[in-house]
């Protein structure tokens, strides 16, 4: 339950603190006075949005705390700080908490029906979730999410294979036209480099051959050459290092001057020869220059680069047909999985239909007639196959339609009671707090409205804000918001209501601001017959 709301510098509150009973307690007060600035308050520090206009004009940073009390005596006390330059802060218990996790910290700790939310009852999906939490089947959903998590995402794989398929198929004649054309070139790694030696050697072959028989002519000339001397010459035999030497010389000499001459008879003009290097690289080229690289290793990366595209062409049906086996497999799994929710859905669907219509009727729609229909819908859903309707009528022989195009504000706002009741008595929550969800009723209405949340707060803690006296009596507690002037400011404050300030006041809600004995004698009828 929550035991203690404390607010400091939010909106009109400057600083405010509220210890809340177990049981069915009220707020009660003039429009404007401030109970809805309790709520936001109250929303923000349950993981609600931020916004730095709700600090009090002139202060720093606001701070609520809200402390709950759980059913093993367990305090647990969520704290939520904003400052002006817009930066939040939650603690529970003096730790941080993320954003995400406090709201699902509150989801267990509290429900708040604002008056906005009547509107949802018109949604399927609060429709579907109704039915989901009387039939208790988060088991059930978290076991049907998984399979259908995983059906989307084989459905997203089949379809993004497909398309880069097309693409492919789109470009296989192109693609296979690339790699025909490298394939026949028949690359070899740093081939250019031998060709461009090659193709020098051969534009020359002239000039090197007549240098050649230049070196030859200076180095083994019959009379000059450098061989004839070096053979000619004789040293003392007294000098055999020397002797040695030469003879050395003279051997590595003639080495030279047979290579010289295998060099020099190899070095031919060969014009078919040229024009054959001349054009193999002018092909080489040409590649480098449409697939922009710079080097014959690089065209033969691309060339590995088509082979592998166009294997993965051929590969792709097999591909294919595996992801369509594996999506089939999983959409009859899924298909089971819904068909479980479907069954748990319509087996609940007359208990809710029976207890909404009783319910209504004592809260004086006397014919009121609900159906729940269950049909299913074309795809699957996040949440199943079922697309669920609440169909409402108010009269006697009046056709079943949709709510939201039927009931009336006050026939909706009685009917959210019904089905918050209705949660309550399946959902175990520790807290309900209701805004105004008796708009648009009065009279003996309101007091089955204020009995309704009598009998749930039996079992929970039930706070409502009001406007009505026959609900605010059938408080255990009742708080009183009112406003306050001082020399500089409006604040909002509340108090914790007295018996003799409850007749007070309910008779005040009666008969306005100067009640009558009249009005002072309904109140304790209120108050006391109940």
């Amino acid at each position: 339950m929550l035991s203690k709301l404390y607010i400091q510098n939010y909106a009109l509150i400057s600083k405010l603190e509220i210890d809340f009973e177990q049981g069915f307690s009220v707020l009660t007060g003039e429009t404007g006075a401030g109970k809805s600035i309790i709520l936001g308050a109250l929303n923000l520090v349950m993981g609600g949005r931020a916004d730095t206009k709700t600090i009090t004009e002139g202060e720093e940073k606001c701070i609520i705390e809200a402390t709950f009390i759980k059913n093993n005596n367990e305090d647990i006390i969520i704290r939520r700080e904003l400052n002006i330059s817009g930066r939040s802060r939650s603690f529970v218990n003096d730790e941080v908490i993320t954003q995400t996790d406090l709201k699902k910290l509150s989801k267990q700790l509290i429900d708040i029906h604002s008056q906005h939310e009547n509107l949802f009852i018109g949604d399927t999906q609060f429709q579907t979730d109704v039915v989901d939490t009387i039939a208790n089947n988060s088991a059930i959903l978290e076991s049907y999410s998984h399979c259908y998590v995983k059906y989307i995402k084989l459905t997203q794989q089949l379809q993004e294979t497909l398309i880069q398929t097309r693409k492919l198929q789109e470009e296989f004649d192109y693609l296979t036209f690339q790699h025909k054309q490298l394939e026949e070139a028949n690359l070899q790694e740093d081939e250019l480099i031998l060709l461009e030696e090659e193709e020098y050697r051969l534009s020359h072959a002239e000039d090197i051959k007549h240098s050649l028989m230049n070196a030859l002519n200076y180095l083994d000339n019959e009379t000059c050459g450098a061989l004839t001397q070096i053979h000619n010459v004789r040293i003392d035999d007294a000098s055999t290092t020397l002797a040695e030497r030469l003879n050395s010389l003279e051997i590595e000499l003639r080495d030279v001057v047979n290579d010289i001459q295998r060099l020099a008879n190899r070095t031919e003009m060969d014009p078919n020869r040229l024009t054959e290097v001349q054009e193999r690289i002018s092909l080489l080229h040409t590649l480098m220059k449409k697939h922009r690289v710079t080097s014959i290793n690089e065209l033969i990366d691309i060339k590995k680069d088509l082979n592998s595209k166009l294997q993965r062409v051929f590969n792709q049906d097999i591909e294919i047909e595996s992801l369509k086996q594996q999506l089939a497999t999983q959409h009859d799994i899924l298909t089971t999985e819904a068909k479980k929710l479907t069954l748990s859905r319509k087996s609940v669907c007359h208990k809710i239909e029976e207890y909404l219509i009783s319910n209504m009727k004592h809260l004086g729609v006397s014919h009121a007639n609900i159906s729940i229909r269950i049909s299913e819908t074309q795809d699957f859903m996040p949440n199943g196959k079922d697309e669920v309707l609440f169909m409402f009528a108010a009269n006697l022989n009046q056709s079943l339609r949709p709510i939201c195009d039927v009931a009336s504000g006050g026939e909706i706002s009685r009917l959210m009671l019904c089905i918050k009741s209705l949660i309550a008595h399946t959902k175990e929550l520790p807290t309900i707090i209701f805004d105004e969800i008796d708009t648009g009723v009065s009279g003996e209405i309101a007091t089955q409205m204020g009995t309704i949340m009598q009998q749930m707060a039996q079992k929970r803690q039930i706070i409502a804000i009001t406007h009505l006296a026959q609900i605010a009596a059938k408080g255990d507690a009742q708080y009183l918001v009112y406003k306050q002037d001082t020399e500089t400011r409006t604040t909002t404050n509340i108090r914790h209501l007295n018996a003799e300030e409850r007749i007070k006041h309910i008779a005040s809600m009666v008969a306005g601001n100067s009640p009558t004995p009249a009005a002072i004698e309904t109140a304790k009828q209120l108050l006391y017959t109940n």
